[in-house]
């Protein structure tokens, strides 16, 4: 098996790294994902997000704020509302290869042989 990185410079992977694993760490919210799920399709407002993702209203706006304020998701106003959308596209195309391939696996469980799934059998879902 290759190292993650091909970099000469312990200095620069420990950065690549560290920036990974805050990124993963964003993302590692289920509330989070359904939030990106549900803004793939277009911009919504706060309550059209409300009546897809079933959670509170102080709940969604906290997550919706630490997206926003790490650059996820972009926002703007129209008149009252807060209309959210998806600034960066590869957070998005990351989060819809994982969940894609954990979706897979457990809909076929036998179909990935167990060095290249994702979850472990024993993991619960």
């Amino acid at each position: 098996m290759t190292s993650l990185l091909n970099a000469e410079d312990d200095a620069d992977s420990g950065r690549v790294f560290a920036l990974a694993a805050e990124l993963f760490g964003l993302l590692s919210t289920p509330m989070r994902l359904r939030i990106l799920s549900a803004l793939c399709d277009g911009e919504r407002s706060v309550s059209q997000l409300l009546e897809k993702i079933d959670t509170t209203q102080p709940n969604l706006s906290q997550h919706l704020n630490v997206l926003y304020r790490s650059g996820v998701l972009a926002k703007r106003k129209e008149g009252t509302q807060v209309i959210y959308r998806v600034q960066s596209e590869k957070a998005v195309t990351l989060c819809r290869a994982v969940c894609s391939q954990i979706a897979i696996e457990i809909d076929e469980p036998m179909a990935i042989p167990a060095s290249e799934r994702l979850v472990g059998r024993s993991a619960t879902l």
